[in-house]
């Protein structure tokens, strides 16, 4: 992962655009990472993961719920009381 500074990134936006095709790019203001240049392509791959992440989660939690005996209509009945 290549790694510039904030005003390089600003001076070179279109090499840094360029670099993050290839690799996501970090850009640093006095030496602490503040953000990441990355493609479009890998925004996207990310964005899927955790959609998909998340629904392993709930279908895990659902499972459990399941298991444990809790159905929609005592759901329903727990989320209705004060």
């Amino acid at each position: 992962m290549r790694t510039v500074s904030a005003s390089e990134a600003k001076q070179g936006l279109a090499k840094v655009i360029e670099a993050a095709a290839r690799e996501p790019v970090v850009i640093q203001r006095q030496k602490r990472d503040v953000a990441v240049v990355l493609s479009m392509q890998e925004y996207e791959r990310l964005s899927r993961l955790n959609v998909a992440e998340f629904q392993r989660f709930c279908d895990k939690v659902g499972t459990a719920a399941t298991e444990a005996g809790m159905t929609e209509d005592k759901l329903a009945k727990l989320l209705t009381n004060d």
